[in-house]
C-alpha cells in the first residue's frame, strides 16, 4: 500500500464497518492527526497519507469501537418503486408477502458500508441476517440504472445500466453519480439512507 499506508484486515463485515466508524468519529473530534484518507471495503480499511504509520499500527489493536451504526449525519431518502421483477422471489425466501417484504425493507435504516463495483455504488447493511439472499444464478447481461437490488447481506442500487447478478427489487429516479455535482456521488461510506415506498408509475424495470 506504500510507506504512508495501512491497510487493516478484520475479521468480518461488522468489524469493519466499526473500525471505520471510530476512525471518522476519531478525526471528526481531531484526535487522527495525519492521515489523509479512509476508505473501507468488505472486511478491511485503508489508512492512507499517514504520517506515523508505525505507531498508528502499534496503536490500533488497543482500540475498542463502538457499535458502528450510530446515528450521526442526515438521512438520505431514496424514493423507491418496489416492482423489480425478483420482488416476489425475495419474499419467498423471507417467507412473507411481497407487500410485507416492502414494509421490512423500507423500514429499516441502512447505512453505506463501502462503495465499489461502479462510480455511486454503495454497499448498503441494515436489514440483518436473517434478511441475506444469494445472487442470481445466471446473472443479467443489463440491469438498469436506478434499479434497486439485494444481494447477500448488501442492498445496492445500480448508478448506471451495466450486467450484475443482484435480485432486483425495485426501481428509482435518484441520480447516484452525477460529475456536474459536488461531491459527484449522492452515497459515501457512513451514509445513513432509507428507502421510501414510491408510486408506481408504469411497468416494472
Amino acid at each position: 500500500m506504500g510507506e504512508r499506508a495501512l491497510l487493516v484486515e478484520l475479521a468480518d463485515g461488522a468489524a469493519a464497518e466499526a473500525l471505520h466508524a471510530e476512525l471518522l468519529r476519531r478525526r471528526a473530534a481531531g484526535a487522527l492527526p495525519g492521515v489523509r484518507e479512509i476508505v473501507p471495503a468488505a472486511r478491511t480499511v485503508l489508512l492512507d497519507g499517514v504520517t506515523e504509520p508505525a505507531r498508528l499500527a502499534a496503536e490500533l489493536p488497543g482500540w475498542e469501537p463502538r457499535a458502528s451504526h450510530a446515528r450521526v449525519g442526515e438521512v438520505v431518502e431514496v424514493p423507491v418503486r418496489y416492482d423489480g421483477p425478483d420482488l416476489a422471489e425475495v419474499a419467498a425466501r423471507w417467507g412473507v408477502s411481497p407487500g410485507e417484504a416492502v414494509r421490512i425493507h423500507s423500514s429499516a435504516e441502512f447505512r453505506v458500508a463501502f462503495c465499489g463495483f461502479a462510480p455511486g455504488f454503495g454497499y448498503l447493511t441494515g436489514l440483518g441476517a436473517r434478511y441475506e439472499v444469494p445472487r442470481r444464478a445466471t446473472p443479467r447481461t443489463a440491469v438498469p440504472a436506478g434499479a434497486v437490488a439485494l444481494a447477500g447481506p448488501y442492498t445496492g442500487v445500480y448508478p448506471r445500466s451495466s450486467p450484475g447478478g443482484w435480485q432486483l427489487i425495485g426501481s428509482t429516479d435518484v441520480v447516484l453519480w452525477d460529475t456536474g455535482r459536488e461531491p459527484a456521488a449522492l452515497l459515501s461510506p457512513g451514509t445513513r439512507v432509507r428507502f421510501v415506498p414510491a408510486p408506481r408509475t408504469g411497468a416494472g424495470r
